[in-house]
């Protein structure tokens, strides 16, 4: 585990260093939980969303998108349970005088259980080496076992006091940090308050005047902006069940305890498709959904073993299905994207706030009803970390050199093609421009003429380039290049003409749609 730490931060580090990600505001120290996307993270995030607003918009006719404001009015949240029911259990240390979710504490308890359990799983590995049966192991140590006893334990208890009627118990959550003796990180103390609700949804005022104002809220979640636009859209498109509207968009949560870089923020991205569905089919759509998004996931080739579903144990009151796609980061499996079966829950809530009829009339069974929703709902900062955690490599060479290389998917990378003339002198400079001004309107391309090439290819195998043409005094003799593979390192010459045909097919947003039908 402390191994996996010591990569995350490398991540980080090189998300900085080469213009992935910076800390906002960064001059003047940086802004807890946000962060600015750098000339890097920019193209790589672009990428990200337009594969997912195209594998949804354009590979299915019934699924169209809309871009809703930020700004809804106040009864919107009203109607949605934000106001009365988004909030957080927060717990304050006297000691260190630091505020902590009380169910991230918890959280994080049961993971050092996992990391106990994986510790004497990896010495019994150590020690038996290739006679070790992990299996049995785990099925026979006493210490394993006893850990695990108290894992399952502490879980159970968890989910008591998360899912307890009438909301989460307070009082059983602070007896559970008693009781697993769980320290601040700071003090060190268990000197605890007790555990306390906190809204997470951030409030502002509209209006040009102090007695006009009225108070309005960021938005925690782009869902609503789709809900309250159901009967606009299914109008105006002419839209029959089943049909979804997708959206990409800020949301804002006061996120108390924000953590690990960009997976926690106060300010993030979301891609939402809300598919509206006839009420009794839901089921089958929610399964046929979680097969679709899965493939997405597996789709950029990151390994079927790094993915997982982690159906929830309790529903939402509205739900009567949800699961997690989770993927494995450095520092553990994580949510990535959920999907859910919210019934007609938010149709409903809207139609009694605002008196408003919000029906689909059947011409099929010639009936008027509420529509059903399966939501997919995936965080797009949480996509870019998965992705740059997965691509981020250290690689020994046969000289004793350390390569530090993004494997990115070539069809999200920033940068497709870099260009280096191999001198400053002799009309390369001017060849390679010229290779670049015919390329650049298929995808996006880098000159580069600063350095030997080796360090050249190495900036660029820094943030994820996939392919790099050397343009030398051959060139100019038969116009040809030297073609470079990131992966392989493999170099070959191609003609000029061959470049655009070689490259695009790999490097375009199509290559991963192919791969979904």
């Amino acid at each position: 585990m402390a191994q996996q730490e010591e990569v995350f931060k490398k991540i980080v580090s090189h998300c900085k260093e080469y213009g992935f990600v910076f800390p906002s505001s960064d001059i003047y120290d940086g802004l807890g939980a946000v962060y600015d996307y750098g000339q890097n993270g920019v193209e790589l995030k672009n990428n990200i969303k337009q594969y997912w607003w195209q594998s949804m918009v354009l590979l299915h006719q019934n699924i169209v998108g809309i871009d809703a404001a930020i700004f809804m009015h106040p009864t919107t949240w009203k109607a949605s349970g934000h106001v009365d029911a988004f909030n957080d259990p927060l717990i304050d240390n006297r000691d260190s005088k630091k505020r902590y979710r009380a169910d991230v504490l918890i959280e994080d308890q049961i993971a050092k259980y996992d990391d106990k359990i994986e510790k004497e799983v990896e010495k019994a590995r150590k020690r038996f080496k290739e006679n070790f049966d992990e299996a049995q192991y785990r099925a026979t140590s006493p210490k394993v076992l006893e850990t695990i006893e108290k894992r399952d334990a502490l879980h159970r208890r968890f989910q008591e006091v998360m899912n307890a009627e009438g909301g989460i118990d307070l009082t059983g959550m602070k007896q559970i940090i008693l009781d697993e003796e769980i320290v601040c990180p700071i003090s060190g103390t268990r000197n605890w308050t007790d555990v306390r609700q906190f809204n997470l949804m951030f409030k502002t005022e509209m209006g040009a005047s102090a007695d006009g104002t009225s108070t309005i809220y960021l938005r925690p979640e782009t869902a609503q902006g789709i809900f309250v636009n159901y009967l606009n859209v299914q109008k105006t498109g002419r839209m029959k069940l089943p049909f979804g509207i997708a959206q990409i968009g800020k949301a804002f949560r006061n996120e108390i305890v924000a953590r690990q870089f960009i997976f926690r923020m106060r300010e993030f991205e979301q891609m939402e498709m809300q598919f509206f569905i006839k009420p009794g089919t839901e089921l089958d759509w929610f399964a046929k959904w979680k097969e679709t998004r899965m493939a997405w996931h597996q789709a950029l080739g990151f390994g079927a073993e790094n993915y997982r579903f982690h159906d929830h144990d309790k529903l939402a009151h509205y739900a009567n299905a949800a699961t997690d796609i989770e993927f494995h980061m450095p520092f553990g499996f994580k949510e990535v994207e959920g999907i859910h079966s919210r019934t007609n829950f938010d149709l409903s809530q809207h139609a009694k706030f605002s008196g408003k009829k919000i029906e689909y009339f059947d011409p099929d069974t010639n009936e008027s009803y509420t529509p059903y929703v399966i939501e997919t709902s995936i965080g797009v900062d949480r996509m870019f970390l998965s992705v740059m955690c997965h691509s981020y490599e250290e690689q020994q060479l046969p000289d004793g050199q350390t390569r530090t290389v993004l494997h990115l998917p070539a069809a999200l990378a920033p940068v497709k093609l870099a260009v280096f003339p191999l001198t400053k002198k002799d009309g390369l400079p001017e060849k390679a421009q010229e290779i670049i001004n015919d390329l650049r309107f298929h995808f996006n391309c880098k000159y580069e003429e600063k350095d030997q090439i080796g360090k050249r290819y190495r900036r660029m195998d820094a943030i994820g380039c996939p392919y790099c043409v050397t343009v030398d005094q051959q060139t100019l003799e038969d116009n040809t290049v030297t073609l470079r593979d990131r992966d392989t390192m493999e170099q070959r010459r191609v003609n000029i003409s061959d470049l655009r045909s070689i490259i695009e097919d790999e490097v375009s947003i199509t290559s991963l749609l192919k791969k979904l039908l």
